[in-house]
């Protein structure tokens, strides 16, 4: 764990990673060698729980992960958890996960809180988000990003929300520096972390046509590093039943369903 003299964690957050540390899964880093030398971001696949605790847990540097800012509140935990984790799930097993969301309220915020991560808003609160994304790019952290949302894009990814390239447009202007975003695939089911090329921000470009070609490289070289590998089940950004889980070389969507029109 990264952690220094500065930011001694809690006692009972450090026995919460060291056991998770043993249950979850080793995995392999590949293509380090495209980390630039600087700060960058890092951009992957959620792959349910899979992604951000394989961030915590084995990036080769020091990070800080993009986190939803309502698994960071108690009180907002239950809706959000039940409506993005569990709402596709049968209809016969959602009275046991709406329980579920409610049992994970006090610890999720405790943990996320404790953990290397930046609470991100979809509101006017998401200048905070990048105020301290840009504090921590300068303090030499890479920020972790997992931006898929409810829409599908293929049969590697969802869709993305794209204003997580803003990033770089704030970052040039309080640093003059041009960041560099490194794509990310994770793959729970070869306990493996693929690394590939990084793509710099152009400052001179109109920053919409920025966020639009950074956002479009990320997917585009998330979905290479995936289907270059193996033949392994893909874990979806969302929480499909695992008999429709793709495998990397099927072309077709992850999910058709939305939150808001489960299949029963």
């Amino acid at each position: 764990m990264q952690t220094s003299a500065k930011e001694k964690k809690p006692p009972l957050f450090r026995l919460i990673y060291r056991i998770v540390k043993q249950v979850f899964p080793k995995y392999r880093l590949i293509g380090t060698e495209n980390l630039p030398a600087e700060p960058c971001v890092i951009v992957g696949n959620h792959a349910q729980m899979y992604g951000p605790v394989a961030a915590e847990l084995y990036m080769p540097r020091k990070q800080a992960i993009w986190c939803v800012g309502e698994m960071m509140d108690r009180k907002e935990v239950p809706a959000y958890a039940f409506r993005d984790f569990w709402s596709m799930k049968p209809k016969a097993f959602r009275w046991f996960f709406r329980l579920a969301s409610h049992l994970i309220a006090p610890l999720a915020p405790y943990i996320l809180n404790n953990a290397h991560t930046v609470p991100v808003w979809h509101d006017t609160r998401v200048l905070t988000t990048f105020r301290k994304s840009v504090e921590l790019l300068n303090a030499g952290s890479d920020i972790v990003i997992f931006p898929e949302k409810n829409e599908p894009y293929n049969g590697i990814l969802w869709q993305f929300q794209e204003h997580f390239a803003d990033l770089a447009a704030v970052y040039y202007r309080k640093t003059g520096k041009a960041l560099r975003f490194v794509p990310m695939y994770i793959a729970p089911r070869l306990s493996e972390i693929h690394f590939g090329p990084s793509v710099l921000y152009h400052p001179d470009a109109p920053n919409r046509e920025e966020t639009a070609r950074i956002c479009s490289a990320m997917k585009e070289s998330i979905t290479a590093l995936a289907v270059s590998l193996p033949q392994h089940v893909v874990i979806p950004y969302y929480n499909l039943p695992k008999n429709r889980y793709p495998l990397n070389t099927d072309g077709t969507p992850a999910g058709t369903a939305s939150a808001e029109d489960p299949e029963s």
